[in-house]
């Protein structure tokens, strides 16, 4: 039987910020080697033997990101994806990958449920451990797997296997209990029975559709529902696309619940392989930093930073030179709109920040001042009440789509590469150090026909600067017409 590696990339990771961001999420998280989370889930997931391709299931926003990570991974296998119009949570993203796995390669196929933004090395152990949870999914058993806890983190789930059931290369499992205080958390280490959740699930696509019809019935019919819906509007468009997008009508109206919840924490059929390989959920700056090997004062850096009589203490600073001065365990994470200092003892704790920003509906909980688009990506210079200023970078080949202004007027001056300009009925072409202006209300749109990135400054000015000013007329990549996807 078949065993598909599904990447379920949705996270927000909202103790990441503020490096993860809204329309930035943590997959898109860079590791000091430079890869991002999301990179090395595909290197993980194409490197399995025998598999048939790699399912991808994320938001319809992040796709051209998550395909540009992909052509770097190098895989030489086959991606699909399930673009999802809104996030839903695991127990639906892996109920449509079910029915995806099912139509591909029969009732019997088996899922490998992984995460985008885990990291496990190294690779031979996790392909033995894989192939002892598939032998187990063979057997109508959801496998999961469990790290053996090596100090006591409140923070994650666990998992009590029942010892004396064994199970293949596996145990049954007892109970499961989800973010203990630090006294529980302590105890489970001692007692030999308890492991840490990896969020790791192999199991048959029939298997676990059965089982959510048991435990969750409305989730499993609207499942159900949602992707014959987009399956039938794919066909009715493009039947061999390798993208299918669930329709927002049907998907949106499913509960927003964990495979955990809905399934895992429910089901007689769970079996837990303890895992061989070391895993980690990165859940945290505090887990980000001890990637990093430390100097002799136990300080770990990335990027440009400076101590002195400093000890303990992780600094990110990708854009300007960070110093630390006379202090200690400390998180310092920089970047070129807000700078996050906490104790190492409080790393949980900047999710409660991330809240505050969303209750403030506040601009660094969403976007960075660099934003990547299908063309390339902008980077907010300065901006006032009345004028932005941005840096656009459209790749060779890149389209920005036909749209228009109500309220601002932009003027373009190009300092790399060369241009093609949409002005109303007008095309012209600008090259190095010229420059057009786009009034409100004009229909326009910024082309790169050439085989070098495109470099244009672009001054907004206007009364209102908002990015929801935006009304798509045409885009090449499919995007919605107004400004959900801002330019």
């Amino acid at each position: 039987m078949t065993v598909l590696p599904v990447i379920l990339s949705g996270g927000s990771g909202s103790r990441l910020w503020p490096v993860s961001r809204a329309l930035y999420p943590k997959p898109f998280l860079r590791l000091p080697d430079g890869r991002t989370l999301l990179r090395a889930a595909f290197e993980r997931a194409g490197a399995l033997a025998g598999a048939p391709g790699v399912l991808l299931v994320t938001n319809r926003d992040y796709a051209f990101q998550c395909q540009d990570e992909f052509a770097a991974s190098g895989v030489e296998r086959d991606l699909h994806t399930i673009l999802e119009p809104a996030g839903r949570n695991t127990a639906p993203a892996i109920a449509v990958a079910a029915w995806f796995a099912r139509e591909r390669f029969g009732d019997h196929a088996i899922l490998l449920a992984i995460a985008a933004d885990h990291l496990i090395v190294p690779q031979d152990a996790f392909q033995s451990d894989v192939d002892a949870a598939a032998a187990l999914a063979r057997e109508g058993w959801i496998a999961t797997f469990g790290i053996r806890p090596t100090y006591p983190e409140p923070g994650y789930g666990y998992i009590e296997i029942d010892r004396a059931r064994p199970i293949g290369g596996g145990f049954a499992t007892r109970k499961f209990k989800e973010k203990p205080a630090a006294d529980l958390a302590a105890r489970y280490i001692l007692d030999g029975a308890h492991y840490w959740n990896a969020g790791i699930f192999c199991m048959r696509a029939d298997l676990y559709l059965a089982e959510l019809e048991i435990h969750q019935p409305a989730l499993a019919a609207g499942a159900a529902a949602a992707w014959h819906a987009a399956r039938e509007r794919q066909e009715s468009c493009d039947p061999a696309a390798r993208s299918i997008e669930l329709v927002p009508e049907s998907f949106e109206a499913l509960a927003d619940i964990s495979v955990d919840y809905a399934v895992i924490e429910r089901s007689g059929r769970v079996a837990m392989v303890p895992a061989s390989f070391e895993w980690s959920d990165i859940g945290s700056w505090r887990a980000v930093s001890e990637l990093v090997a430390p100097d002799t004062d136990g300080n770990r850096f990335v990027g440009r930073a400076m101590a002195l009589d400093t000890r303990n203490t992780f600094i990110q600073s990708a854009h300007r030179l960070t110093a630390a001065v006379g202090v200690e365990d400390l998180l310092i994470v920089d970047t070129e709109d807000a700078l996050l200092v906490a104790h190492k003892s409080r790393a949980q704790d900047v999710k409660r920040i991330t809240d505050r920003l969303r209750a403030e509906n506040h601009e660094a909980l969403k976007l960075h001042r660099t934003v990547h688009r299908p063309w390339g990506s902008f980077t907010v210079l300065e901006e006032s009440a009345h004028h932005k200023i941005k840096r656009l970078s459209i790749k060779p080949g890149g389209c920005l789509s036909l749209q228009m202004h109500a309220q601002r007027s932009e003027h373009w001056v190009v300092v790399e590469g060369e241009a093609r300009v949409t002005r109303d009925e007008q095309v012209i072409r600008l090259g190095r150090d010229q420059s057009t202006y786009i009034p409100a209300g004009a229909r326009h749109r910024l082309e790169n026909p050439g085989p070098e990135p495109l470099v244009v400054i672009e001054v907004q000015t206007g009364r209102y600067l908002g990015e929801d000013d935006i009304v798509r007329l045409e885009d090449r990549y499919g995007r919605l017409p107004e400004g959900k996807a801002v330019e």
